[in-house]
């Protein structure tokens, strides 16, 4: 099947044949269960000091009874602010925490590569459905999916150059859309460099980055990434597939061809 590439200029500018990984079936539950797995990836190990709240002196009375005490421990010492108060154990004053957070936890969850690189193909092919764009918010209009463009919008070096090529391919409500979605947080988040919060816009593959990621970068939503490292995170945020993407004519005909017989048997 072959597919219309766009120019810069939003003018047809030639065809090319669409790969065999736009035709594999679309398995929502596959691109879901390996974007959390991969996002665990992500995660940074969390936990206290193992000796947090036992830095003390305290002791239970031996025997622990006849003081008209309970028999929790007690610091100890005379004349001092903490003598004679519990510590040591958990629920008091300056206690430790009962179970607290562990850094030796196993937070980074394993998947496996073929059902990692199948999931990918997927979520590939996800972007060629016009139904599944339309479902996660993004405004096409009637624009013909996938967009393929050719090798000179990796050239733009201007935010105006390619908000203009935007335009020029019928994505103006899209732009819309990006630019009234931006909203300012409340809160720590503004003392956290996170103070505004985007929609996610268009993603743009490209085989070589030569300025077009910095341009697109000032535009709300929009992100850009190479071929060679694109991955379910880019194409699936939140594991909802069906981003709409922006392909180069080289990237896409580098894309390794779909495995219809391994998707048939997962079926």
């Amino acid at each position: 099947m072959k597919v219309d590439v766009l120019g810069i200029d939003g003018k047809e500018a030639g065809k090319t044949e669409l790969p065999d990984v736009f035709d594999l079936p679309l398995r929502q539950d596959i691109v879901a269960r390996v974007y959390r797995l991969v996002r665990s990836h992500g995660f940074q190990p969390k936990g206290r000091d193992p000796m947090a709240g036992e830095k003390t002196t305290a002791e239970t009375h031996n025997p622990p009874t006849g003081t008209g005490q309970s028999r929790i421990p007690r610091v100890k010492g005379e004349r001092y602010s903490r003598s004679g108060m519990a510590g040591g154990v958990a629920s008091v004053v300056k206690g430790r925490l009962p179970h607290p957070p562990k850094s030796e936890k196993v937070i980074h969850l394993r998947v496996n590569k073929k059902e990692r690189k199948l999931a990918t193909e997927i979520a590939i092919a996800y972007t060629g459905d016009a139904s599944s764009v339309r479902a996660r918010g993004h405004r096409v209009g009637k624009v013909s999916l996938p967009v393929v463009v050719s090798d000179e919008l990796e050239s733009l070096d201007k935010t105006s150059a390619v908000a203009e090529f935007m335009r020029r391919i019928g994505l103006s409500e899209e732009l819309e859309r990006l630019y009234d979605g931006i909203r300012r947080k409340s809160g720590k988040a503004r003392l956290r460099g996170r103070a505004y919060r985007e929609r996610v816009g268009p993603l743009i593959v490209v085989t070589n980055d030569r300025g077009i990621g910095r341009a697109a970068a000032a535009i709300p939503g929009v992100e850009v990434e190479r071929v060679d490292s694109l991955g379910i995170l880019e194409l699936a945020p939140g594991g909802v597939p069906g981003r709409l993407t922006i392909w180069t004519e080289s990237a896409l005909q580098s894309i390794a061809p779909g495995r219809k017989e391994v998707v048939a048997v997962a079926a």
